[in-house]
């Protein structure tokens, strides 16, 4: 059996609001936690505490995300910066001397 290759490009990755998008998950996340909050007893009962603290969960780690994504945004606007202005295909503008 042969291995499967692409017959084309992979496309470029999508940039797009990265912080807002985590924050707002990290948001949901707690809500659910505590909108489930008061009906504990019953997913006890049940045996499904564990959508509780699957929500505590995802709200936890939405807040190493939120941590994660704002030191990633702060790094590329600061690479942004150094390399200096760049054209349409990316490569590095020619800057007028003189």
């Amino acid at each position: 059996m042969t291995k499967w290759t692409p017959t084309h490009e992979a496309p470029e990755p999508l940039e797009g609001p990265v912080v807002p998008t985590i924050v707002g998950g990290t948001i949901l996340w707690f809500v659910l936690f505590l909108v489930q909050l008061p009906f504990y007893g019953w997913f006890d009962d049940h045996g499904h505490t564990w959508w509780v603290w699957t929500c505590l969960a995802g709200a936890g780690l939405g807040l190493i995300g939120i941590w994660y994504v704002r030191g990633r945004d702060a790094a590329i606007k600061r690479d942004a910066t150094a390399q200096g202005p760049r054209d349409a295909e990316g490569a590095q503008a020619d800057r007028p001397t003189a």
